[in-house]
């Protein structure tokens, strides 16, 4: 790959500016010809060791950036944007045949920085890379997603909006075509069960080209409810940091046909890891590997994203990923609990079935599950009983009200009649 000269423009000036939608950033050849084009936001939230504490700063990609660094080439290419005092966020991206993708994000930051990290006391530049979920982008298209997309590290979260990018620009001119993520694209959600109840539908993460696909519904499920299986995530040999109790069905849906299984706690292995800001449990079965991330917003915790492999009957590999979802919050401390089967839309390929549900993915302690604040089917399951029982004590009272006032009303005119 040849290093290519990078160079940004303001209109026709020759800087980098802001947008009230992101940072546009023109990448150049040696000829002078655009090979790369960048409209984007960046949040950053990164937690850092502050003495015996931890502490958490955010920031946004500013408006005054460097290109230094970028890269164009036949089949690969780089973006890297340098700002601050040794901060940098790059994306690596290749091409493959008529499609290309962004295969890695790493951002780089200097603690010793003190106008950004004022309680570090270390010299150390730390980076982190993350796979990247931008994927099968048209050659000759701009990728365009301007839904939130949060990139979650134990230490690091990235916030990606308004994004417009084409890594391979075709004779110096940007093309006007768009390759769409999901997340900018309806969802329709499935009807509601029988035995379940739905969960809100996230939009899915993965792209499409140029409509969205078309609605599709979750049959109702026939297999029967999964055991349910105990698992557990330590921060090291022994200290429990996760604990998560859950039988789960999948349905998937290839093509017309719909697929269903069930979890076999039995024979799944749990793995994972806890930080911070986010938290991961990895169970994986001879048929399929479910990572689910936690993530902290300091008040309350949810599950944030779902990525979900497995071997169908077919024998082709099924992937479906999710990273902007809600379900399953609750308080930090405490524990999240659903007994009822819920049923959960993770993409419109895609829907979990649970049973017996309660899991915590921070604040464990004694390695055993805090105060659950439970699910509204559960709790209206609780609440009905003690209606009915509140009713028929009412009317119990009523019908003893009644009789002791006609006994009395009878004695009164017998004795008035003698």
């Amino acid at each position: 790959m040849a290093r290519f000269a990078a160079f940004v423009s303001l209109l026709a000036a020759g800087i980098v500016f802001q947008l009230s939608h992101g940072v546009e950033v023109n990448v150049t050849d040696k000829e002078g010809k655009l090979c790369l084009y960048a409209n984007l936001m960046v949040n950053f939230s990164v937690s850092y060791p502050a003495g015996e504490k931890i502490d958490t700063v955010e920031f946004e990609l500013p408006s005054e950036v460097t290109t230094n660094g970028s890269e164009c080439g036949a089949t690969s290419s780089t973006l890297k944007l340098n700002f601050g005092d040794g901060r940098s966020w790059s994306v690596n991206f290749t091409m493959d045949g008529n499609v290309y993708q962004a295969d890695y994000i790493t951002f780089s930051y200097n603690l010793s920085d003190t106008t950004v990290f004022p309680s570090s006391g270390s010299n150390e530049t730390a980076s982190v890379t993350v796979k990247s979920q931008i994927t099968n982008v048209g050659v000759d298209t701009c990728y365009s997603c301007n839904s939130k997309d949060m990139i979650l590290t134990d230490m690091v979260n990235m916030t990606l909006s308004s994004v417009l990018i084409q890594a391979f620009v075709s004779e110096g001119n940007k093309s006007e075509n768009i390759t769409s993520c999901s997340a900018d694209q309806p969802v329709t959600s499935p009807p509601p069960t029988t035995q379940g109840t739905n969960a809100t539908t996230p939009a899915p993460v993965t792209n499409a080209t140029s409509t969205a696909p078309p609605p599709t519904t979750t049959p109702t499920p026939t297999l029967p409810p999964p055991n349910t299986g105990k698992y557990s995530v330590n921060s090291d040999n022994t200290t429990v940091c996760l604990l998560a109790d859950f039988g789960l069905r999948i349905s998937i849906k290839q093509g017309e046909t719909y697929q269903e299984m069930n979890l076999e706690p039995n024979k799944t292995t749990a793995s994972g890891s806890c930080g911070v800001n986010s938290s991961e449990l990895q169970l994986v079965s001879s048929t399929m590997t479910i990572m689910l991330t936690f993530i902290n917003d300091t008040a309350k915790f949810r599950l944030h994203a779902v990525n979900f492999t497995a071997k169908t009957g077919s024998g082709v590999d099924f992937n479906a990923v999710n990273t902007n979802l809600t379900l399953w919050e609750a308080a930090i401390g405490s524990s999240y609990m659903c007994n009822k089967e819920q049923n959960y839309t993770i993409t419109n390929l895609l829907s979990f079935y649970t049973f017996n549900l309660r899991v915590q993915p921070f604040g464990i302690a004694k390695g055993v599950f805090n105060t659950a604040e439970e699910c509204k089917t559960d709790v209206d399951s609780f609440l009905v009983p003690i209606a009915v029982g509140v009713a028929l004590l009412v009317l119990i009272v009523i019908v003893l009200l009644a009789y002791f006032i006609g006994r009395k009303r009878n004695m009164s005119t017998g004795y008035e009649s003698f």
